[in-house]
């Protein structure tokens, strides 16, 4: 089976028809033009001091989108084309696993890391420490719900998604580092972190993806720089509350590369969740090189 016909089976067709198979490759050949959205929504930072130490690990905005005809894809359909990319990109290698967090159009220093294996963690993500050294952070950098999570267990993650899903509402963590969506068992935060800013293995990315198409209410708003803008309800609204103070999560998602290339969401080292005022890019990388270490 080929991608696109992969696709149409995971639109709900197990013998895609060729009607089918012709509207995903035109999604996927056609790349709308890059535009920029036109509302801007407000935004709060719950509880979360940005410049405390720790790097934040943040999402990342993107390019133009499939579309058929001019009719853009759903959002279903661009996470799940992602999904079958992931699965078929290779994995990278190195001993580190760099990460690189930029404000946009906020006069804030990037923030970046650099995680070994073993867990060990260096930084530069702190207004004054020099441009060309890093320092050694205590603690592990990879948290999950909560968690310290290892780069071993990544690597064992479930790669069916409703085992993946099963996995992570089951995950212990500490209720002081949750929201209230995660303690309650909603695997969307999580699921977002996998497809993210950690080192999550192809097979496990895809299966996070797929879990999200499902996401009740995900919608796609549209082709931006670099991707498509999709967008998930608040997991956290509060069905009492004033709708309008809801703040639902967007992303950018390039479904060629089956990357999050931008995002209004934080997410916290200590497994802890805030809103940005600011757009956020990402990069990931695996990496041999360690700048020069700063000493204590």
């Amino acid at each position: 089976m080929n991608d696109l016909e992969e696709i149409a089976t995971l639109l709900g067709e197990p013998e895609p028809s060729a009607g089918a198979v012709a509207r995903g490759r035109a999604r996927l050949q056609q790349r709308a033009r890059a535009g920029r959205a036109g509302r801007r929504l407000g935004w709060f930072v719950p509880g979360v001091a940005l410049a405390a130490a720790g790097a934040v690990a943040a999402v990342v905005f993107a390019t133009g989108a499939p579309t058929n005809g001019g009719a853009p894809a759903t959002g279903k359909e661009v996470l799940l084309m992602a999904a079958v990319t992931a699965e078929r990109t290779p994995e990278g290698s190195g001993t580190y696993w760099h990460v690189t967090r930029q404000w946009l159009g906020a006069d804030h220093p990037s923030m970046e890391s650099w995680t070994r294996r073993d867990g060990r963690r260096w930084t530069r993500d702190l207004p004054g420490d020099p441009a060309d050294v890093v320092i050694p952070a205590s603690g592990q950098t990879l948290s999950l719900k909560g968690a310290e999570v290892s780069f071993e267990e990544l690597e064992g993650l479930p790669t069916d998604p409703e085992e993946l899903k099963a996995w992570i509402v089951a995950r212990k963590g500490e209720e002081a580092d949750m929201s209230a969506s995660e303690i309650r068992g909603d695997p969307t935060l999580t699921l977002l972190a996998l497809i993210t800013d950690l080192p999550t293995p192809a097979e496990v990315r895809s299966a996070a993806f797929r879990a999200l198409a499902a996401t009740p209410g995900v919608e796609n708003m549209g082709p931006v720089e670099g991707g498509q803008r999709v967008r998930f309800p608040d997991p956290d609204s509060d069905p009492d509350s004033d709708p309008d103070s809801d703040q639902d999560i967007e992303l950018v998602i390039d479904p060629d590369k089956a990357r999050v290339v931008r995002a209004n969401l934080i997410l916290v080292d200590d497994g802890g969740m805030a809103f940005s005022a600011e757009f956020i890019s990402v990069t990931t990388e695996w990496t041999d090189q360690l700048p020069p270490v700063k000493e204590s």
